[in-house]
């Protein structure tokens, strides 16, 4: 799955999370899922907590981050 597929795996919507990036057809947040792998979750317990995920949402959440940093760096730049 390339770069563009895996980020299509992520919307907002001004009507679900408060407009915050989320898993395509759920609720739940990639700040959620950053903070389960920042806190040392594997993605085996992250996927049992949410059965409905894969791990290619996991995938995406990761490039959603690097991809919303590099642009806060060129900002900021």
């Amino acid at each position: 799955m390339n770069n563009e597929q895996l980020l299509k795996r992520i919307e907002t919507n001004p009507k679900v999370m408060m407009g915050k990036p989320v898993v395509k057809n759920s609720r739940l947040t990639v700040e959620i899922i950053l903070e389960k792998l920042a806190n040392g979750q594997t993605e085996d317990e992250i996927m049992n907590a949410y059965p409905f995920l894969q791990k290619e949402d996991i995938r995406a959440c990761l490039l959603y981050a690097a991809k919303v940093i590099s642009l806060e760096h060129l900002i900021a730049a």
